[in-house]
């Protein structure tokens, strides 16, 4: 089982960028842990104390989509680099603010959200990255291990944090998590990455939001994923965020409390990642998710009729190993439900909800608590989560045989008579079919599953005709945005999308292949 769990640690590059990852959320935990912290001696109110959570998730919810987009389009390496120098620039400012006494719970708010655009940027260009690192059997091991290293971090962050405050004082937390910051950036820049070339030009920033956001809407195996992770966020989000309260709550609860606590989950996640592998052998990614979400609600019940923190300890363990469990099989499924070309921005949308329940949940439950009490709050999220698993168990995150999306590139169309601009366009495409009436009903499910694929590809518009007069012709029309656009998803061209026209050409009853044809629009006097 531990062989397989850290087989990936074998590769030196996915190591190197593995012990930066583990080395960047300590520093976003160090940063969190202080800033939480550090708020309660601010105000007294369970909204602000919450909204720390909030400030901290909410710019991956609203940023996430463009960071994937530059991730998709730009150099990952460089932009992995950057994104550690803005974490370390935000931390010396807040430092600053600290040590000049200037530090209000409004200031520390907007710190804390400028620290996660850090995270918004840096979270979908490791996620994109980890798949070209490992092959694809040792995914499911080398997602848990980022899982680990989050988890690992979200003991030695706090651990960390809370001797330096105890020690120091918070400002010098950010201090350490600027070095920290500026150590992983240069670790990152050992990392040789090799470049695809492609004879295309890069795609247009707005351009690549739309077709990430195009693919994802069309492809039900995410659209299953995000709503599954909003909920769960949603849910879970709520012990998280309480946490610096319920540790005041309890006898002699201060640093020390909070920081054991947060000790306990992330151990308990440790244990349940390095476990994962045998676990799968008993149960699928729906149960592991469905269990995992009764498991959490069930530890926070505990957690908020705790009388000590010896009793709170061992459920936040619990806790931690249902919500790795849990966390891990969305993630999977997310990443088995996208190809390479896409899959920065596929997963930042991911994280966009992800974070967007986070938020909205740090958000709704400290309100909860600030109407009621803390425990009120805790225990409303657990029932939310009971209840709510209860509709939305039917959407299955192993409902089909998962795609194939190695690459398969198809030859590029014969070249034009006449001259393209690559930016000349729209371009319109129809392509002939001729069918067996009785072979209809069959088509048109396939087309339909055509439909979804040429619009995942970046297709502004797809539609199916059926001749009036013949009933054996069909034709299937889409539009690309311009040349290099329509050339472009000749490169995005996946070994799932050839079975899906072996498919199609299978219902075809013509002499010849189907007639493909290619028309540029082209501009009149008006």
């Amino acid at each position: 089982m531990g062989d397989t769990a850290l087989a990936p640690l074998r590769l030196p590059v996915f190591r190197m960028l593995w012990g930066a990852w583990l080395t960047a959320n300590i520093c976003m935990w160090m940063n969190d842990v202080a800033a939480a912290w550090l708020m309660t001696s601010l105000t007294t109110s369970a909204v602000m104390v919450a909204l720390v959570q909030s400030a901290s998730t909410l710019p991956v919810f609203l940023l996430g989509l463009p960071s994937g987009a530059l991730a998709d389009i730009l150099d990952r390496r460089r932009y992995f680099i950057v994104t550690q120098f803005w974490v370390a620039a935000v931390a010396l400012v807040t430092c600053v603010v600290l040590l000049s006494g200037a530090m209000t719970a409004p200031l520390l708010l907007a710190l804390t959200f400028a620290n996660g655009i850090g995270l918004a940027m840096r979270w979908p260009v490791f996620a994109a990255v980890v798949p070209e690192l490992v092959p694809r059997p040792q995914l499911p091991a080398a997602l848990a291990l980022n899982g680990v290293a989050m988890n690992a971090s979200r003991i030695i962050g706090p651990l960390v944090a809370g001797a330096v405050i105890a020690g120091a004082g918070s400002a010098y937390v950010f201090v350490l998590n600027a070095v920290m910051s500026v150590l992983a950036g240069f670790a990152i820049m050992r990392w040789k990455r090799e470049q695809k070339p492609s004879a295309l030009p890069g795609e247009r920033f707005v351009g690549a939001m739309r077709v990430g956001l195009q693919h994802v809407w069309q492809s039900n195996p995410m659209r299953t994923v995000l709503l599954r992770v909003a909920v769960f966020f949603l849910q879970s989000t709520g012990l998280l965020a309480l946490l610096p309260l319920i540790a005041r709550g309890l006898p002699d609860g201060g640093a020390g409390t909070f920081t054991l606590l947060l000790a306990s989950l992330g151990g308990g996640s440790i244990a349940a990642a390095l476990a994962l592998p045998r676990l799968r052998r008993y149960a699928n990614r729906d149960q592991l998710l469905n269990r995992g979400t009764l498991v959490v609600a069930a530890a926070s019940v505990v957690v908020a009729f705790a009388p000590n923190v010896w009793v709170a300890m061992p459920a936040m363990v619990i806790a931690g190993m249902a919500w790795i469990s849990a966390a891990n099989s969305l993630v999977v499924s997310a990443q088995l439900a996208l190809p390479n070309w896409v899959r920065a921005r596929g997963m930042s949308i991911y994280q966009m909800a992800l974070m967007g329940g986070s938020a909205f949940g740090a958000a709704l439950w400290g309100q909860v608590s600030s109407l009621t009490d803390v425990r009120t709050g805790l225990l409303a999220s657990a029932a939310f989560g009971v209840v709510v698993l209860g509709w939305i168990r039917r959407y299955r995150l192993e409902t089909q045989a998962e795609e194939d999306f190695t690459p398969s590139p198809r030859p590029l169309p014969p070249e034009m008579h006449v001259p393209v601009d690559p930016d000349a366009g729209p371009v319109l495409i129809t392509v002939e079919y001729r069918i067996d009436p009785a072979q209809a009903e069959a088509f048109l499910e396939v087309m339909e599953e055509t439909r979804r694929a040429r619009l995942r590809q970046g297709a502004l518009s797809w539609e199916l005709f059926r001749d009036t007069v013949d009933p054996s012709r069909y034709i299937e029309y889409l539009v690309d945005e311009s040349w290099v656009e329509h050339l472009r998803r000749f490169d995005r061209y996946t070994a799932a999308d050839e079975a899906l026209r072996e498919k199609r050409l299978r219902f075809h009853i013509g002499d010849e292949p189907p007639v493909v044809r290619r028309c540029i629009a082209q501009p009149t006097r008006r």
